[in-house]
């Protein structure tokens, strides 16, 4: 759970998510609402029906990275209004519209449809660090996972209790709600460096869409339709055997796998391959077909393939997130959500395809299969990629050749003893010299001297104390050079820095003058033998 907590933590993304939940349910309603539509009120059949879809899904798989493009380029905000305009004049006409005319609209608002998958995932890698994103992204995917419980239901509910026509009217509402709530939260789509470094330099396709990341979206698009074909084949799989009451168990078992499966990813210390998630995923799903003979022995099956999918959807997010340049992520996350579009609009019909001329068994196979092939036609790149990012890693720093002529600053040597006479004083340093000794006189029979408290050292006393804690208080002793006051056979001789040393015959602790904050001069006193 940790993961989770400090994902969760950072400024702004509980609400995103949030309002990712809410804003995706409309949007995930639109296909079953569409369908139901042209069957029951414009009298068609579902090959029309399944048209209209697919207008929608090209027009969307062709304008999401041009919106994308238009957010790096514009920002946030101006796309949104773009398109919450759209959706409210397509849903608000679509009821009204016959079918001809419904086909050109359909592909129009698929153009302009509101960006909120890849707005989303654009704004978690700006509110996330890269080290967090797998949390972060798992979260998201779930989040998808439970739209796409939820809206089907209620679009369902709604053309059974109320009517197609008005449940058109209502999914409208709720995408133009959306885009009105994204327009107000205002999501990040740079984080908070990326957009203090100022509007980023235009950054040719070439250079940031690389082979990696063209692996990245394949595998997007193959993990897409490995869901949407055995979305089809568990319904044909339910109806043949006569279990189709338990379509909605079935689904909704595939989908708590899922969940369940996306928490465990966003909670694990390291990250796995995109490429290794979708092979297993592919291989999961080719035997499900065998548990057919009875809804929960399908149950059972699809388990372990459904823990895979919120995994592997959020690891090809989390990649496009670190591959692509900042400056062009609104238009990587587009072809993200192109790639994982186009997925689902080819699986469905492939799949169906199959099964029409074979057995739902056959359903999951193929689909399993064709994402099993793509898994390994893209490891290659992923191994290339991988060796050139550990040989980046284990290249040791450059060295100089050895032809090259360097310089060395000297090093000053450390003297033995410290000199008498100091070598040099520094420009600003402020010297008090001491007067120059008098002749030797005797000390005068009333001279009263302090001498200080002997210390818990050796018997000898050093000539030169090591140091003077910058804390430690003494008690200055006026220095007079005058005959009377220097006891025979004594001299004053000045040391470096701020010391004095009383060279005499015998040894006799004087005094320490330390020097403030005013930089006036300081010495330090004591006896020593000759």
């Amino acid at each position: 759970m940790k993961p989770y907590r400090e994902a969760l933590a950072l400024p702004g993304l509980r609400s995103l998510l949030l309002v990712a939940v809410l804003a995706r349910i409309p949007l995930t309603a639109t296909g079953v609402t569409l369908t139901f539509y042209v069957v029951q009120d414009l009298g068609r059949g579902y090959g029309a029906a399944g048209l209209a879809g697919a207008a929608i899904t090209v027009g969307a798989a062709i304008g999401a990275p041009l919106l994308g493009r238009l957010v790096d380029r514009h920002g946030l905000r101006p796309v949104l209004v773009l398109t919450t305009v759209a959706e409210a004049v397509f849903w608000s006409t679509a009821p009204q519209l016959s079918y001809p005319l419904l086909l050109p609209a359909a592909f129009l608002a698929g153009l302009l449809a509101l960006p909120i998958f890849s707005v989303i995932r654009q704004s978690v890698a700006a509110l996330v660090p890269p080290e967090k994103r797998r949390p972060a992204y798992a979260l998201d995917s779930m989040s998808v996972e439970l739209s796409f419980m939820i809206g089907p239901a209620l679009a369902t509910v709604g053309v059974t209790t109320i009517s197609a026509r008005l449940t058109l009217y209502l999914v409208g509402a709720g995408i133009v709600t959306a885009g009105i709530a994204l327009w107000l939260l205002n999501p990040p789509v740079r984080s908070a460096g990326e957009a203090a470094a100022g509007p980023q330099p235009r950054i040719a396709r070439r250079q940031w869409l690389t082979s990696r990341l063209i692996a990245v979206f394949a595998v997007s698009t193959a993990a897409t339709l490995v869901l949407g074909g055995t979305d089809v084949a568990v319904i044909a799989v339910l109806r043949e055997n006569g279990d189709a009451g338990f379509t909605g168990v079935v689904l909704a078992v595939w989908a708590v796998a899922s969940l369940a499966g996306g928490f465990a990813y966003g909670a694990a210390r390291r990250s796995f391959s995109t490429v290794a998630l979708l092979g297993t995923l592919s291989l999961c799903t080719i035997p499900v077909g065998l548990g057919g003979s009875h809804w929960w022995l399908l149950c059972l099956a699809l388990i372990p393939a459904g823990a895979l999918c919120a995994p592997t959807i959020a690891a090809t997010s989390d990649a496009v997130s670190r591959l692509a340049p900042a400056g062009v992520r609104g238009e990587a996350m587009g072809l993200h959500g192109s790639a994982v579009t186009v997925g689902i609009a080819v699986g469905a019909p492939l799949a169906g395809a199959v099964i029409d001329a074979s057995s739902p068994l056959w359903g999951f196979v193929v689909t399993g299969a064709i994402g099993t092939l793509v898994a390994l036609a893209v490891l290659p790149i992923e191994l290339r990629h991988r060796r050139a990012d550990r040989a980046a890693l284990d290249t040791p720093p450059p060295t100089v050749p050895a032809g090259t002529t360097t310089t060395s600053l000297p090093v000053p040597a450390t003297p033995a003893s410290m000199p008498a006479t100091p070598a040099s004083m520094p420009a600003d340093a402020t010297t008090a010299p001491l007067p120059e000794p008098a002749a030797p006189a005797s000390v005068p029979a009333d001279a009263t001297t302090a001498p200080l408290p002997e210390p818990a050292t050796p018997a000898s006393m050093p000539a030169t104390p090591a140091s003077v804690p910058a804390d430690a208080m003494t008690t200055p002793v006026a220095v007079t050079a005058a005959a009377d006051t220097t006891p025979a056979g004594f001299s004053l001789a000045p040391v470096t820095g701020t010391q004095v040393t009383v060279a005499g015959s015998a040894p006799r602790p004087i005094a320490v003058v330390r020097s403030g904050p005013d930089h006036e001069s300081a010495a330090a006193f004591s006896t020593t033998t000759s």
